[in-house]
C-alpha cells in the first residue's frame, strides 16, 4: 500500500469536521441471530477479518512539508503503522432499542490519528437478533466506497470480478510539466464551470422559504431512526403515475415532511426546502476506488403542495431538468467547487464552509446503492440496513435511503434536541406512501 494526496472534495470534508458536527457516514445492519452469542462471534470476526482489508489500514496525515509547495496544507491516505483492529471493532451490552444507542454513538467524531473508522455490535435483548453501526469517515470513502469496505469483512459472497481499468497513478506532489498545455485548457474549462455553478448558487438562495423545524443551532447531539416500505408499493406509484423510484421516494419525504410539520404546529403553508440530492459520479466496478467522487442536483421540495401527485410530478419536473442539465452543472453541483481551492484554502476555510451549509441547502437526501445478493455475518442472514447521512453545520435533519432485497430502508439523522419527535417523521414517511397509493387509485 502507498500513500496519495486526499483529492480537494475530500480535503474539504476533513477540514469542515468539529466536534459538534462529524463528517461521518453510517449504515445501521440489524441481522438475525442464530444464538445469543451471536452478536459476541459478529465483533470477533469483524475484528479478525479487518486486518486483511487495505482500505480500513488507512490513516489521514496532514501535510506541512516546505517542499511540497503544492500539497502545503493538504493531507495524505497511506497506511497506519500501528493498525489494530480490535481499536476500531466494539462489541456493546445487549439493548433493546437498536436506534437509541446508534443515534449517541452517531454523536462521537472518529478518532483522526487512526484509520477513521469504527464497527460498533450491538446484541439484542430479546436474543434473536444483533445489530452492527459501521461509521466511515467521508474523507475515507464516500456512500459507495463504505459500502465496499463494509462488504468486505461480511461473510463471502460470489460477486461478478470488476473489469480491469488501469489504476490511476497516486497524486503527486508537482504536475508533470508535460502535461501542462493540457491542464491550462482544462483549467480554463473549469473556471466557466465553476462560474456557472456559483451563479446558480446565488440563485438558489432567492426566495428560499423553509422551515425552522429543519435548522437548529448546533447542539452536537444525535438521534435516530428508521422505516421499511415495500419496494413493489414504490414501484405501484411509480407505473401509475410515471419517473424512477427515485423520484417517488424523494417525493414520500416532501409529503413525510408536510404531515409532520403540520402535526406539530408549525405548518407548511409556503414551505419549500431546498434538497440537495448527491449524484455519485464513480464508476461503479472500478479498479481504483479511493475518495469521493461526488456531484449533485439541487431542487425545491414541494411540501407546501395539498396534492400528493402534484408533489410526485413537481419533483419530477425538478429532477428530470437537473438531469438534463447533467450533474456538472447548477447549484447542487457546488461539491465540484472544491477542486478549484487550493489546500491551504480548504484547511483554514473549512469551518467557513461548514457554516455555510445552510445558505446551501435545507435538507440533504441521498441515496446509498446496496448489492442485490443477501448479505450475512457468522451466518446470519442481515434483514434491515438504515444508511446515515452527516449533518451540516445549522441543519437540524439529514435523509439517506437504500433499498435492499425488496424493501426500502430510510434511515434519519437528526440533532436530538431540534428534533426530539423524530419517530413522528418517521410514521409520516409510512403514511405518505399509503396515501400516494390511495391518489393513485383514486
Amino acid at each position: 500500500m502507498t500513500s496519495d494526496l486526499l483529492a480537494p472534495l475530500d480535503l474539504a470534508f476533513w477540514n469542515i469536521e468539529s466536534a459538534q458536527h462529524p463528517m461521518h457516514l453510517g449504515a445501521l445492519g440489524v441481522f438475525v441471530a442464530h444464538s445469543p452469542t451471536a452478536g459476541a462471534h459478529a465483533a470477533d470476526l469483524l475484528a479478525a477479518r479487518a486486518a486483511a482489508v487495505p482500505g480500513l489500514r488507512m490513516r489521514i496525515r496532514d501535510v506541512w512539508e516546505p517542499l511540497a509547495p503544492l500539497a502545503f496544507g493538504s493531507a495524505t491516505r497511506e497506511p497506519a503503522p500501528d493498525f489494530e483492529p480490535l481499536d476500531h471493532v466494539r462489541l456493546h451490552a445487549p439493548t433493546a432499542d437498536f436506534h437509541a444507542v446508534a443515534g449517541r454513538l452517531m454523536e462521537r467524531p472518529l478518532e483522526r490519528g487512526r484509520p477513521p473508522w469504527e464497527a460498533h455490535v450491538l446484541p439484542g435483548e430479546d436474543g434473536v437478533s444483533f445489530a452492527v453501526l459501521f461509521k466511515f469517515h467521508h474523507a475515507l470513502a464516500d456512500g459507495l466506497r463504505a459500502l465496499m469496505l463494509a462488504a468486505a469483512i461480511m461473510d463471502p459472497m460470489d460477486m461478478p470480478e470488476p473489469r480491469p481499468r488501469p489504476a490511476e497513478p497516486p497524486r503527486g506532489l508537482f504536475p508533470d510539466v508535460r502535461k501542462l498545455p493540457g491542464l491550462v485548457r482544462g483549467t480554463l474549462s473549469d473556471v466557466g464551470r465553476a462560474l456557472d455553478i456559483g451563479t446558480s448558487v446565488a440563485r438558489a438562495t432567492l426566495g428560499v422559504r423553509s422551515s425552522p423545524a429543519l435548522t437548529s443551532q448546533p447542539t452536537g447531539t444525535r438521534r435516530t431512526a428508521g422505516v421499511i416500505l415495500d419496494l413493489d408499493e414504490v414501484h405501484r406509484v411509480r407505473k401509475s403515475v410515471g419517473g424512477t423510484v427515485n423520484d417517488v421516494l424523494i417525493a414520500v419525504v416532501a409529503g413525510a415532511l408536510r404531515r409532520w410539520l403540520d402535526e406539530r404546529g408549525d405548518g407548511s403553508e409556503g414551505v419549500a426546502p431546498r434538497a440537495l440530492i448527491p449524484v455519485s459520479k464513480r464508476r461503479p466496478r472500478t479498479a481504483h476506488p479511493q475518495g469521493n467522487r461526488l456531484s449533485g442536483y439541487l431542487i425545491r421540495l414541494p411540501v407546501d403542495d395539498p396534492d400528493p401527485l402534484g408533489r410526485l410530478r413537481t419533483v419530477r419536473t425538478a429532477m428530470d431538468r437537473n438531469k438534463d442539465a447533467g450533474p456538472n452543472r447548477g447549484a447542487g453541483a457546488v461539491a465540484l467547487l472544491a477542486d478549484h481551492v487550493p489546500p491551504l484554502g480548504h484547511r483554514f476555510g473549512g469551518p467557513v464552509v461548514g457554516q455555510a451549509a445552510r445558505l446551501l441547502f435545507d435538507i440533504l437526501v441521498t441515496s446509498v446503492p446496496l448489492p442485490s445478493l443477501g448479505l450475512k455475518l457468522g451466518g446470519c442472514p442481515l434483514a434491515e440496513v438504515y444508511p446515515f447521512a452527516p449533518l451540516a453545520r445549522g441543519q437540524a435533519l439529514a435523509v439517506a435511503v437504500s433499498t435492499y432485497r425488496g424493501r426500502v430502508h430510510y434511515g434519519l439523522v437528526a440533532d436530538a434536541e431540534a428534533v426530539p419527535d423524530l419517530h413522528r417523521l418517521a410514521r409520516a414517511l409510512s403514511e405518505e406512501v399509503e396515501t400516494l397509493i390511495a391518489a393513485c387509485g383514486s
